[in-house]
């Protein structure tokens, strides 16, 4: 058990120790070369709490594992609308802008139907990989020009304020990377990617193990476990965005994170090591992400704003979900 259980265990501290390492450092270099705040947090910051997300499910696509590579993905979306949305909005009602739902929260229902028609239709290949990423990049600089026309914080902006607010260390300017070099930073950003590639490593065999050791399926172990583990950065942050009653700041957070998940990690998940998605993926699962997608939607346009008891009903959705998917 220990052979299953420690890896899977050590390889989610790495991956969000990790993470967490990987974007400092990097913000702190790109501070010393002179990068404007609003590029730091629209990318660097904006990205940092899907890095266990994308290290996870590329790592288990060059490892022959499919069902793990985009059952994190597709899962991952899921969790972050039926339990992350969920718990946040029980603790406190998340307040939507109406900017915000028009504009991203319609991109996130998009992509993930555009990901579910062409994963339906064919392998996710190269091809597909790269529009996945050139969506990805011309979402990051739409949201850019959005922030320097102040029409309203977008999800990317929020996703970053929100990690922000969980770790101050982040924050622009911090007095704490003032006197750091660009060597110190180099390091600590370095230290950060080994600790994520170990760590994606460890959480991908332990997955695996997991689930030849119980006889379940790989991709419901990657839509379950690894899933939700590589989701808890989006979980605190959320939360945390919540308790201080920033509900759009947790809205763009969820939001933001499932655009990253499909078009960034999906996209360089199949350009690095192209596969099919699994049929019960396909014909299941992402039809449910599409269907959540959907409701969120639906919870956010009524009143501009997810309740305390919408948010229950998506607490209780993911109980079913869960119940539905696995074996029995």
């Amino acid at each position: 058990m220990l052979e299953t259980w420690l890896p899977l265990l050590g390889g989610l501290i790495f991956l969000i120790l990790g993470g967490d390492l990987l974007v400092r450092g990097a913000v702190g270099v790109a501070e010393r070369l002179g990068v404007s705040p609003l590029v730091i947090g629209l990318t660097l910051v904006g990205f940092g709490t899907s890095m266990p997300e994308l290290v996870t499910s590329v790592q288990a696509a060059l490892a022959d594992s499919p069902g793990i590579a985009f059952g994190n993905i597709v899962g991952s979306n899921i969790a972050n609308i039926l339990l992350i949305a969920g718990v946040s909005a029980v603790i406190f009602p998340i307040a939507v802008a109406s900017s915000a739902l028009k504009r991203d929260a319609v991109v996130m229902l998009a992509v993930a139907v555009g990901f579910a028609v062409l994963a339906a239709l064919m392998p996710m290949g190269r091809i597909a990989g790269a529009v996945f990423l050139v969506g990805l990049v011309a979402y990051i600089y739409l949201a850019f020009q959005q922030e320097r026309s102040a029409a309203g914080h977008g999800a990317v902006f929020d996703k970053s304020a929100a990690l922000q607010a969980a770790d101050p260390a982040l924050e622009p300017g911090n007095p704490a990377r003032r006197d750091r070099s660009v060597f110190v930073a180099l390091l600590i950003a370095v230290a950060g990617l080994v600790l994520v590639v170990v760590g994606g490593s460890f959480l991908v065999r332990g997955a695996v193990s997991l689930a030849q050791a119980f006889a379940i399926p790989e991709t419901v172990i990657g839509l379950t476990i690894v899933a939700v583990g590589t989701s808890m950065p989006e979980l605190v942050t959320s939360v945390i965005a919540a308790l201080k009653r920033q509900g759009d700041v947790a809205f763009g957070n969820i939001v933001g994170s499932n655009i990253y998940n499909i078009l960034g990690i999906g996209g360089t998940t199949a350009l690095i090591a192209p596969s099919a998605v699994p049929q019960q993926i396909v014909g299941f699962d992402n039809l449910i992400m599409v269907g959540v997608s959907a409701l969120l939607l639906v919870f956010a346009a009524t009143g501009l704003r997810v309740a305390r008891w919408e948010g229950l009903v998506l607490l209780v959705s993911y109980g079913v979900y869960l119940f539905l998917i696995w074996p029995k």
